[in-house]
C-alpha cells in the first residue's frame, strides 16, 4: 500500500487527470460513486494542495458531464410516443437485420418533429434493399419507446424509436466531410467484395470495416462461442495491426522512429472514418493514438497517462460511452496488456520461440483482463478463446493488411482490389474453419450465472492470489539464484504460495460457475425456459418467486432434473395441456416433488394412465385442480394466462391433440402463445393477436396451415420442443421451411438443448 501511495504522489498529473475522468464517469456511475471517488482522491493525494486540485478536477468533470448530458437529451421525441412522424432522415449506421424483431438503424431526423435528434428506425421486413450509411430517405411512422433490443442506443444518444410505415429513397446523400467519408467507405466495400464468395466477402468486410451485418447467424455464433467475435467487429486489434503495418513499412524504407510513430498516428486518424466512425472504432482509434503517444513518451508512467487521456477524450465526446460494454472491454484489455504482457512474454520466452511467446502473452493477458466483463455482460466464458486466437493469429494480420490495401485500391476502381482479395480468400476460409471447429467442441463455452458482485469478488480473489504467488516466486528466485533456488526453503514457500493461488482461483471459478445450467433470477426478470426433456413438451415460466410449468414431458424424462437446474423450489401452477404421455407423463412425479398450488388439467375426463393416477397424487399433496375453459383467465404471481382453447363440449374422444389447451401468456409488453399439440386446424379459427414468441405445435410436425398462422401471429421467435433422433421425423422440412421464411429466430431443443428467454424491462436475451 505504501508503494502505491508513493507512486501516485510521484505523479500528481496522473492523479488530477484521473480525477477528471472520475468526474466524467458521473453520467454512468452516479453521484454517490463520484463522492466516494472524491474521498479516495483526497486520501491518495497526500498534501492538502494536491487534494484540493484533485477534488476541483473531479467537480469540473462532473459539471461538464451534467451539462453535456442535458444538451444531448434535449428534444421532443422521447415524450412524443404515439405521434406521427413525417420527413427526411439520414442513416447513421448500417441497417441491422436482427434475429428477434424488425431490422433497425440509427438515424438523425433532418426536418419535421424532432429535427436534429437521433432515433432508432424500425423497418418493415419488406423494405429492401436497405439504405446505406449516409443515404437520406423520406419516412412516415409512429414514435415509440426504445425496446429491449434497442436500449443500448440510449448510450449513443438515441432516445426513441420510430416504427416506420413507409421508407422511400430520395436518391440523395448527406454532403460535407461526412458525405465524402461515406463515399470512401462505399468504395472500400465494393473493393473488399471483389472476386470473393458472399460468406468470405462478408467476413472480410467485418474484419476490415467492422461490418458484421451480412454474416449468417451460424457464422456469428461460431465466432462468438470460439472467442473470435472481436475480429468481425472493428476493435483495437484492427488499429494495432494497421499500426504494425505502417511501422514495418516505414522501418523497411528507413524512416526515423519518431516520424514512424507520427505517421502511424496519422494513418489511424484516417482509418477511423473509413471504418464508419462508429463508437467502437472511435474508441479503438483513440486508444491506438494513445498507445503511440505512450510509445513516443517511452516511460511506463506516461503510458498510463496516455490511457487516462484516451478515457477522458472518449467521455468528453459521449459521457455515456463508459456504459458501453465495448468501452469497458477496450480499456480493460489495454490495462491488462500494460500490466501483464511483458512479464508473461518473459515467462513464455523460456519455453517458446519469441514470436509465439509474444502472441501467447498478449492473448493470455487480454483474455484474463476482459474475462470478468465477458462473464458479466454475456454470461458465458469461451474456453476455446485462447487456442482459437492462437490458431487464427497467423491469418488475421495478413487478412487485415491485404484488406486495407484492397480498400485503398477500391478508391480508384473496384477491379484493382482483386489481386489483394484473391490472396485473402484461403486465409478467410481458414479463419472460418478455426472458428467453426473450436466452437463445435463440447466445452467451447460455459454459461456463467452469478451475480455481478460474485463475479467481481471471484476474479479479484483469483488475480490477487496469482499476483501474490508470482511476486513470491520472482522475489525468492532472484535472491537464491536459479541453481540454488529449486532446493531452497524459499522455493518450497513459493510453491506453496502458487498452490494456494491455484486453490483460490479454482474456488473463485467454482463460485462463478455455480448453477451453470440456469442463471439465478434477477429482480423483475421473466424467464421462459423451453426445457430439453426429449420427445415431449415442458415449458417453465419464472418471475421472481413464481414458477409455472406447462406440461412435464414423458414419464421417463428428465423433468425433475431440469426443474432442479432451474432452481425451482415449488411450483405455483402446473398446466397439463392434454392426455398424452409426452405432455403429462411425468405429472405424478412433479406433483409429488414440487407440490403445485394449482393444476390446470386439460386432460381431465380422458382415460389415460396419468389421469387415472392423478386424483391420488393431488390428494396426497392437497393440490387443487381445475378444468380449463375458453375465455378463462388465470393469473399467477404477475403472469396472465388467457385460455383460448378447448371448448368445453364434454367430449373426451378422438384425437387428444385437438382438445389440447391453447393459452396466451402475457407479462408487461411480452407475449407468448403456447399451443401444445394443437395444430392450425385448431388455432387458425381462433381470434389470435400477434405475439412475440410462439411455441410451435406438435414438435414441428407437418402442418399445412402453419404459414397462414405465422402471417397472422408475426412471432419474432419460434421454439420447437422436440427430442433428438426421434422416430417421427420431427421437425419436418415443410415446417422448418415455413418458419425460416417468416420468423427471424427459430430454436429447437434437439439441437440447442434447453433454451431460455430472459426478459427484463426492455431487454431480452436468448440463451441456448
Amino acid at each position: 500500500m505504501r508503494h502505491v501511495l508513493a507512486t501516485v504522489r510521484e505523479h500528481p498529473r496522473h492523479l488530477v487527470l484521473g480525477a477528471v475522468v472520475a468526474g466524467l464517469l458521473a453520467a454512468t456511475l452516479g453521484e454517490i460513486v463520484v463522492v466516494a471517488a472524491a474521498v479516495a482522491l483526497a486520501t491518495l493525494a497526500g498534501t492538502p494542495r494536491l487534494a484540493v486540485l484533485a477534488i476541483v478536477a473531479l467537480a469540473a468533470g462532473a459539471f461538464f458531464t451534467d451539462a453535456r448530458v442535458q444538451r444531448l437529451d434535449a428534444g421532443v421525441l422521447a415524450g412524443s410516443t404515439g405521434r406521427l412522424v413525417e420527413g427526411r432522415v439520414v442513416v447513421l449506421e448500417p441497417v441491422r437485420e436482427r434475429r428477434i424483431g424488425p431490422a433497425v438503424a440509427r438515424i438523425r431526423l433532418l426536418d419535421g418533429l424532432g429535427a436534429g435528434e437521433q432515433a432508432v428506425l424500425r423497418f418493415a421486413h419488406a423494405t429492401k434493399p436497405w439504405p446505406e450509411v449516409g443515404d437520406i430517405v423520406a419516412i412516415e411512422g409512429t414514435v415509440a419507446p426504445l425496446g429491449f433490443a434497442d436500449a443500448y442506443q440510449r448510450r449513443r444518444n438515441a432516445h426513441a424509436a420510430i416504427a416506420a410505415t413507409r421508407v422511400t429513397p430520395t436518391g440523395t446523400r448527406r454532403g460535407g466531410l461526412a458525405g465524402a467519408l461515406d463515399g470512401v467507405r462505399r468504395r472500400a466495400e465494393r473493393g473488399l467484395s471483389q472476386g470473393l464468395d458472399p460468406p468470405e466477402a462478408a467476413l472480410l468486410r467485418g474484419m476490415v470495416l467492422g461490418e458484421d451485418e451480412r454474416l449468417s447467424d451460424d457464422v456469428r455464433d461460431d465466432f462468438k462461442r470460439s472467442g473470435l467475435a472481436h475480429i468481425v467487429a472493428v476493435s483495437g486489434q484492427n488499429v494495432v495491426l494497421l499500426i504494425v503495418l505502417v511501422l514495418v513499412a516505414c522501418a523497411l524504407t528507413g524512416v526515423p522512429l519518431r516520424a514512424r510513430l507520427v505517421l502511424a498516428a496519422a494513418v489511424v486518424i484516417l482509418y477511423v472514418p473509413l471504418a464508419g466512425g462508429g463508437p467502437s472504432i472511435q474508441r479503438a482509434g483513440v486508444m491506438g493514438v494513445a498507445g503511440l503517444i505512450a510509445a513516443l513518451a517511452g516511460r511506463p508512467a506516461r503510458r498510463w497517462y496516455a490511457l487516462l487521456l484516451a478515457a477522458a477524450a472518449t467521455l468528453v465526446v459521449n459521457p455515456r460511452a463508459a456504459g458501453e460494454p465495448g468501452w469497458q472491454l477496450s480499456f480493460a484489455a489495454v490495462a491488462a496488456l500494460l500490466v501483464g504482457a511483458t512479464p508473461l512474454k518473459e515467462a513464455f520466452a523460456r519455453r517458446l520461440p519469441a514470436p509465439l511467446a509474444e502472441a501467447t502473452a498478449i492473448t493470455v493477458a487480454a483474455t484474463v483482463g476482459t474475462a470478468p466483463l465477458m462473464a458479466l455482460y454475456f454470461e458465458q466464458l469461451s474456453l476455446a478463446a485462447l487456442p482459437a486466437n492462437l490458431l487464427a493469429a497467423p491469418a488475421i494480420a495478413p487478412v487485415m493488411w491485404l484488406g486495407v490495401l484492397a480498400g485503398l485500391a477500391g478508391q480508384l476502381a473496384p477491379a484493382l482490389a482483386l489481386p489483394f482479395t484473391a490472396l485473402t480468400a484461403p486465409l478467410l476460409v481458414y479463419v472460418q474453419t478455426v472458428a467453426h471447429v473450436t466452437a463445435s467442441t463440447p466445452v467451447s463455452s460455459v454459461e456463467l450465472h452469478a451475480a455481478p458482485a460474485v463475479i467481481a469478488l471471484a476474479w479479484i480473489a483469483l488475480l490477487g492470489a496469482t499476483a501474490l504467488a508470482v511476486r513470491a516466486w520472482r522475489r525468492t528466485r532472484s535472491r537464491a539464484g536459479p541453481a540454488r533456488f529449486a532446493a531452497s526453503p524459499t522455493a518450497r514457500r513459493a510453491r506453496l504460495a502458487i498452490a494456494t493461488a491455484a486453490l483460490v482461483a479454482a474456488a473463485g471459478l467454482g463460485v462463478v460457475l455455480r448453477g451453470a445450467a440456469a442463471a439465478p433470477l434477477r429482480p423483475g426478470e421473466l424467464v421462459v425456459s423451453f426445457l430439453d426433456v426429449g420427445q415431449g413438451d415442458a415449458t417453465l415460466i419464472q418471475l421472481g418467486a413464481t414458477a409455472v410449468l406447462v406440461d412435464t414431458g414423458p414419464p421417463d424424462g428428465p423433468i425433475l432434473k431440469r426443474l432442479e437446474q432451474a432452481h425451482v423450489k415449488r411450483l405455483d401452477a402446473l398446466f397439463l395441456t392434454h392426455a398424452e404421455a409426452d405432455h403429462e407423463g411425468a405429472a405424478p412425479a412433479v406433483i409429488r416433488e414440487y407440490a403445485p398450488r394449482l393444476v390446470v388439467d386439460g386432460g381431465a375426463g380422458w382415460n389415460s394412465p396419468v389421469q387415472r393416477a392423478l386424483p391420488t397424487a393431488l390428494a396426497a399433496r392437497r393440490t387443487r385442480a381445475v378444468k380449463p375453459a375458453v375465455g378463462q383467465t388465470i393469473e399467477v404471481g404477475g403472469l396472465r394466462f388467457a385460455i383460448l382453447w378447448p371448448a368445453q363440449d364434454g367430449r373426451h374422444e378422438g384425437n387428444p391433440n385437438d382438445h389440447a389447451i391453447v393459452t396466451r401468456l402475457t407479462h408487461g409488453h411480452f407475449s407468448l402463445l403456447l399451443t401444445a399439440d394443437a395444430e392450425s386446424n385448431v388455432t387458425l379459427p381462433l381470434n389470435l393477436a400477434p405475439v412475440d414468441v410462439l411455441k410451435v405445435a406438435h414438435h414441428g410436425s407437418a402442418d399445412a396451415g402453419l404459414p397462414l398462422l405465422l402471417d397472422r401471429l408475426k412471432p419474432r421467435l419460434a421454439a420447437i420442443e422436440v427430442g433428438r433422433d426421434n422416430s417421427y421425423g420431427h421437425p419436418t422440412k415443410s415446417t422448418l421451411d415455413a418458419l425460416k421464411r417468416r420468423v427471424p429466430t427459430v430454436v429447437r431443443t434437439d439441437e440447442d438443448g434447453t433454451v431460455r428467454l430472459r426478459v427484463s424491462g426492455d431487454r431480452l436475451v436468448v440463451q441456448r
